[in-house]
């Protein structure tokens, strides 16, 4: 059992999961806004020796060495990568602190999203219509960029559809290659993809000038990646092409700090992150606790 567990932040924890981590710590301690700085999150944690955290707040070095009790942390939050997470991980594993994420909570929303704004382009509902009259998914060319766990769930919904999938990876999927989905080197998939899905890890950017020269005109490109999968400049300039548009769930997806972008007309950003959705905070909530199970079973 820990001592004194702190939620540095509001970390989307449902209220039965909230109840059950009383019965991991003496002292439990949940806060409801995001703290401003290091200095605050340092107050917050004080002497505890477990700390929770959501995507919204950083625990850098700076904090890790001011609370020197912190033996766990966990996150409430996608952990790709240890070069991704908004905790030093190399830090935390200088001094003995286990880090432990979690990942694939929110992936049906984004996958509905998906198909929902598709649709809305190729029927012409409430969107600017992709082609002289409406088209169906079927038949549709689709490439995806990146095929983790969204990336495959999308690709298998728009083939159920009738989609044709092609896809980039990194590594290739022969698994996946057998039930349908084309290889294609990156420039390739582009040119010859009518709609885009770029479903990659945070700070991974692979759209640059030239990749969206091989996209060429006509095109809608998704992104579902927490972050910009694109360099910024080349994706302004892109936009500024024949039916060429632009679709993400949050400003962060688009990557646009100075926030122009959200009013180009090219561009359709909702705004939300659509994999928060009621059964994402469930699932969510499950493995937190259960990797706060199996730390304390470890330990």
């Amino acid at each position: 059992m820990f001592d004194k567990l702190v939620a540095i932040e509001p970390v989307s924890l449902i209220p039965e999961a909230e109840k059950e981590l009383f019965q991991y710590a003496r002292q439990v301690e949940l806060y409801e806004d995001i703290p401003a700085d290091d200095a605050e999150i340092i107050r917050r944690i004080g002497d505890g020796d477990a700390v929770l955290v959501s995507y919204t707040s950083q625990i850098r070095r700076a904090v890790i060495e001011r609370c020197p009790n912190i033996r766990y942390i966990g996150m409430c939050c996608s952990l790709y990568s240890e070069e991704s997470a908004n905790v030093d991980i190399a830090c935390a594993r200088e001094r003995g602190i286990v880090v432990k994420g979690i990942r694939d909570y929110g992936d049906r929303g984004v996958v509905e999203f998906a198909v929902s704004e598709l649709v809305r382009f190729l029927h012409g509902f409430g969107r600017p219509m992709m082609y002289e009259m409406p088209v169906e998914i079927t038949g549709l060319r689709v490439g995806i960029v990146g095929l983790g766990t969204s990336g495959t769930m999308i690709a298998q919904a728009m083939q159920f559809m009738g989609a044709e999938i092609s896809y980039f990876s990194r590594t290739r999927k022969p698994e996946w290659e057998e039930k349908g989905f084309s290889y294609r080197p990156l420039k390739e998939l582009l040119s010859w993809s009518q709609a885009v899905f770029t479903c990659l890890n945070k700070n991974v950017i692979l759209l640059g000038e030239e990749e969206f020269d091989a996209l060429g005109q006509g095109k809608i490109l998704f992104n579902t990646s927490i972050g910009p999968s694109h360099e910024l400049p080349a994706l302004t300039a892109w936009l500024e092409g024949e039916r060429n548009y632009f679709v993400c769930d949050t400003e962060g997806a688009l990557g646009d700090a100075s926030g122009k972008l959200l009013s180009h007309p090219g561009v359709f950003c909702a705004g939300v992150s659509v994999g928060r959705t009621r059964q994402a905070f469930g699932l969510l909530s499950r493995k937190v606790l259960d990797n706060i199970r199996d730390f304390l079973g470890a330990s």
